[in-house]
Parts: structure tokens; C-alpha cells; sequence
């Protein structure tokens, strides 16, 4: 959880990634954040997201994001 909260910092570091349940849903982080996210995860834990794990609830929290990233590892 480190590294992801890590990097999630390194994009915006002024939301508290570890207390937020709601990033998308409440409009904290926009779509560029998303991009800007869905790169570094994909380059950092060698993933490829998916359009179809571009959802919500796959990045309303720094915990859903690290159990999507696990799920596409355990994928490969």
C-alpha cells in the first residue's frame, strides 16, 4: 500500500488518500487525475487497466485501486 499511496501523492498530494472512500464519486479526482493514474499504476506494478476497470468503484479509494491492481496481476 506504501508504493501506491506513494504514487498517488506524487499526483495529488493534497488529498488523503488513506481516509477517502469517495475519490470519483465526490468529484476529488478528476479525469485527468484518472489518466494521470491509470499511467504511473500501469508503468510502476507493469499492468495493463483495462476500459472496463476504468470504473468508479475500481477508484473511489487507495484500497479499491490496490485490489484492482492485485486482481490484474493475479490475472496474468
Amino acid at each position: 500500500m506504501e508504493k501506491l499511496l506513494d504514487i498517488l501523492n506524487q499526483i495529488r498530494s493534497d488529498i488523503d488518500y488513506e481516509n477517502e472512500n469517495a475519490l470519483v464519486d465526490d468529484g476529488i479526482l478528476d479525469s485527468f487525475d484518472i489518466v494521470s493514474i491509470v499511467s504511473e499504476l500501469s508503468m510502476e506494478y507493469d499492468i495493463d487497466i483495462s476500459i472496463d476497470d476504468m470504473t468508479a468503484e475500481n477508484f473511489n479509494s487507495a484500497e479499491a485501486m490496490l485490489e484492482m491492481i492485485n486482481r490484474i496481476q493475479d490475472e496474468d
